[in-house]
């Protein structure tokens, strides 16, 4: 698959962002979200707008992920067919924490509630004024909501180095605070500062006890050149256990990863299909894409098409870029086998 470095939202397999995605940040409670590339998962807390529904209902109709929450990553992560403009994948999904330790084990972990920052820092809700209280001097906490309520409208809006300025400047004053972590770690995703990524991210994991930005962890350390601990985190993540849709992305990532290393059959596994449904969330949707290139890298070109058939007669990837492409390169192999 061709690899793609860039925090662009597009797909290390080569496809676009969704028409109707937002570019909107992490939104959901308190535990957050692709892709950063992965989805930009597609997920997290910081979006504004309705958000009136949980973390997992609106999921399932998308896609940081991320994006990134894991992933870009609306985040969501840069993996598996993707619609055709950039979502902040990358949300966050949790229980109602404040604690530290491990995530609980099997995807045990109830959706965060969903907030919006339309409107300033006064719109933000109690639970979360309250968790930054909790590690935050008094004399910094308005400040830092400021900042923090300014940095998440400059993240949906896409002005990431904006949003990055404020986050490192209210991290300064509130560096326990696990939602400035989170914010901060799929910023620099997007921005292509993996190592600061991947540090911001991890620290969220610690902290909120949260596997929502593995999936972006695992891109994060592809575009490294670190094949070793993207095994590792697929490893862990496999132990510790995610939400539906933060597996879903976990295997776009991992998948398309084996597919670069050369291991269609292992990227088959991971990522083979249930039924093909046409109201499949788009996580699912998305890790059909990526199942198809493998078993098109199998010579099944015939499995292939039957799934590529089921992505464009979704709902989700009707409008799915790549698919075209993925249609393209499966004529060709069909038409080079022997009669």
């Amino acid at each position: 698959m061709p690899e793609r470095r860039s925090g662009d939202g597009k797909r290390r397999d080569g496809a676009g962002s969704s028409r109707r995605g937002s570019g909107k940040p992490p939104s959901g409670g308190r535990q957050g979200s692709q892709r950063g590339r992965s989805g930009d998962q597609r997920e997290g807390r910081h979006a504004r707008g309705d958000r009136s529904k949980s973390s997992d209902q609106r999921d399932g109709r998308r896609r940081d992920s991320e994006g990134g929450r894991s992933g870009d990553q609306r985040g969501g992560t840069r993996d598996g067919g993707q619609r055709k403009r950039p979502e902040g994948d990358d949300r966050r999904r949790g229980d109602e924490r404040g604690r530290a330790g491990p995530p609980r084990k099997s995807g045990g972990q109830p959706p965060r509630r969903a907030y919006s920052v339309e409107g300033g820092p006064s719109n933000i809700p109690r639970w979360l004024r309250d968790e930054i209280a909790r590690v935050t001097p008094k004399d910094r906490r308005d400040p830092v909501l400021v900042l923090f309520s300014e940095a998440a409208s400059d993240f949906a809006d896409e002005k990431f180095g904006r949003s990055y300025e404020k986050l490192v400047r209210a991290k300064q004053m509130a560096s326990r605070a696990a939602a400035i972590r989170e914010l901060l770690g799929l910023t620099a995703y997007r921005m292509q500062r993996w190592d600061e990524a991947l540090r911001e991210l991890r620290a969220f994991r610690r902290m909120a006890g949260d596997t929502t930005h593995m999936p972006v962890e695992m891109d994060t350390l592809r575009a490294l050149g670190r094949p070793g601990d993207v095994r590792k985190v697929w490893a862990l993540f496999q132990e510790l256990g995610g939400r539906p849709v933060t597996d879903a992305e976990a295997r776009v990532v991992y998948g398309s990863f084996l597919l670069d290393e050369g291991d269609p059959r292992a990227a088959w596994e991971v990522t083979k299909p249930g039924r093909l449904t046409k109201d499949a969330r788009l996580g699912d949707v998305r890790r059909w894409y990526v199942a198809a290139r493998a078993a098109l890298a199998l010579g099944d070109a015939g499995t292939a098409r039957q799934i590529a058939r089921a992505i464009g007669e979704s709902e989700e990837g009707q409008d799915m870029a790549g698919l075209e492409e993925l249609d393209a390169e499966i004529t060709r192999t069909a038409a080079r086998r022997p009669s």
